[in-house]
Formats: structure tokens, C-alpha cells, sequence
């Protein structure tokens, strides 16, 4: 008999890629990366002793986990990871792991937080990556997911008039472009519980991400109506980007 071959997902690592200008820097898409700091503000604890930041990219969100006391930032590219070095520093709270998010290299119970923020929407197999989260958390930990939202506003619009073949509401991801897929919120609470994890707050992200609406009005008063909107997401989200909150609450590791 043959050696079985392990399966592993494809990647998207965006190496050697200059994202962090072309996209966010010369994008003009300041108004974006405040919604979502903003989120986070809300939902990530003050302090801690150790934050694993899954898809760090070039460190765009490092600098927020100001709380916490070691950071490790983990990305499959090399060269995200260096710009990221670039950005924070020598500050030495910060760690920069190369790897992926279907194997973390941790043992379990490292982290007491972790985040992931505009990394799902890139992994075939998000229910895998998931299990390992909770893996790598301490009971208890709490962790911070936004994922790519398959029933936005938009999406259900452009459905309704015939636009669009695929269904806003089923809960099957769609991938609209090789390695990006939006999801379901619904499919993605159950992957979290699943996994393990316990859903404490959703919160709906980027309500003006419309190219009209950045032009004709400044970015304060979007972020404004972005702070009173948010918490709509509780109900439901229509927005492009949803955020969770999570809990490690597997009863067998407490």
C-alpha cells in the first residue's frame, strides 16, 4: 500500500505583496479601518497576558493590543511579517511566528485572546482553523472573529433584482473570488459552537463601506452613525463585515 498524502487546504498568503499600501494606505479606506478598530475597542478586554493575532498581516491591528503583554503575531507570509517588524519596532512584547491557521504551532491553553480579522474569508476549511483557536486558548479565553457577511445588504439587493445568481440567505459560502468566500452568520455560529466557543456579542461593521458615501460626507461623521449602528448586529447583520465575540466554554477543559 502507498503512503497517504495529508490533505492540507491551499493558502492565500499574499506574499511578497504590498497590500498594506495599495490597499489600505492608498485606498482610501480609512473609514474602514476606524469602523473596525472601533469594534474591537468594544469587544477585546482592556489587558492580558498573552493575545495570538491569527493573520497579522503587516501588523495593521497590532498597535491596539496595546493591553496586553506579549502579542504574537502568526501569518503564513514571510514578508507580511517583516513589514509588520518594520512597523511596530523593536518593541519586544511583540513575537513573529510564520505559519498557518489550519495547524497553530502552540500547545494547547497558550492564549488568554486571539483574534482574527479579515482572515476567514480566505480559508477553504474555516470550521478546521476554528477548532484550532480553541485549542490554543485557555478556558475561558476569549476570541475576537470578523468574517466576510454573505447576507449584506448589498448581496440582498442586487439578489432581488436579478443581479446576482447565488442566494444571500442559504447558508453555503460563496466564493466570489478564488480564496475569498462570504458566509452565512448563522453557519459561522455554528462552526464557532462547534468548535467550542460560547458567542457573547455580534456586531455589524462597515455600515457606509460605499464608495458614493465616502466621497460626500467625512469620515467623522460616518464613524458617528458607525458607533450607533453597530450594536444592530445583535439582531441582525447586514453590513459586509460582522464581528464576534467568543468564549472557550468546553466544559472537559475547565
Amino acid at each position: 500500500m502507498g503512503k497517504s498524502v495529508e490533505f492540507r487546504p491551499p493558502i492565500c498568503d499574499y506574499e511578497g505583496s504590498n497590500y498594506q499600501q495599495t490597499f489600505w494606505e492608498r485606498g482610501q479606506r480609512t473609514y474602514e479601518d476606524e469602523a473596525e478598530a472601533l469594534a474591537l475597542r468594544r469587544l477585546l478586554p482592556g489587558s492580558g497576558m498573552r493575545l495570538l493575532e491569527i493573520g497579522a498581516g503587516a501588523g495593521r491591528n497590532s498597535p491596539r493590543y496595546r493591553g496586553f503583554e506579549q502579542v504574537v503575531l502568526l501569518d503564513a507570509s514571510r514578508s507580511q511579517l517583516q513589514q509588520a517588524k518594520e512597523r511596530l519596532g523593536g518593541e519586544g512584547r511583540y513575537r513573529f511566528v510564520v505559519g498557518d491557521a489550519y495547524w497553530l504551532p502552540f500547545t494547547s491553553d497558550s492564549f488568554d485572546a486571539a483574534t482574527m480579522i479579515r482572515t476567514l474569508h480566505h480559508l477553504v476549511e474555516p470550521a478546521a482553523a476554528l477548532a484550532q483557536v480553541w485549542r490554543a486558548l485557555t478556558p475561558k479565553g476569549i476570541f475576537i472573529l470578523e468574517f466576510a457577511n454573505k447576507r449584506n445588504l448589498k448581496a440582498i439587493g442586487r439578489w432581488l433584482i436579478r443581479r446576482q445568481v447565488w442566494n444571500p440567505f442559504s447558508h453555503e459560502p460563496v466564493e466570489f473570488v478564488a480564496l475569498n468566500f462570504n458566509f452565512h452568520p448563522e453557519a459561522v455560529g455554528v462552526w464557532l459552537r462547534a468548535a467550542g466557543f460560547r458567542v457573547v456579542r455580534r456586531l455589524s461593521v462597515s455600515h457606509f463601506r460605499w464608495g458614493w458615501l465616502k466621497r460626500r460626507f467625512p469620515t467623522r461623521l460616518l464613524l458617528a452613525g458607525e458607533s450607533l449602528l453597530q450594536w444592530t448586529g445583535a439582531w441582525f447583520p447586514w453590513t459586509p463585515s460582522v464581528f464576534v465575540e467568543a468564549v472557550a466554554t468546553d466544559p472537559a477543559r475547565e
